[in-house]
């Protein structure tokens, strides 16, 4: 998954963190796996994974 921040900023909010975890729940009975969330911002690139946040 990915998206962007238009603030610049990619950190995670904490409703980032809670749609991802909720998507990533929704999937799971559909054998479908969330590998990673990249959120890209003019400061950057983001993983979500990378950080701990998923």
């Amino acid at each position: 998954m990915m998206h962007n921040h238009p603030s610049g900023d990619p950190m995670p909010s904490q409703g980032d963190i809670d749609t991802t975890k909720a998507i990533i729940a929704a999937g799971k009975p559909l054998k479908i796996t969330i590998h990673d969330h990249l959120i890209v911002g003019r400061e950057g690139v983001l993983s979500m994974k990378q950080v701990g946040a998923i």
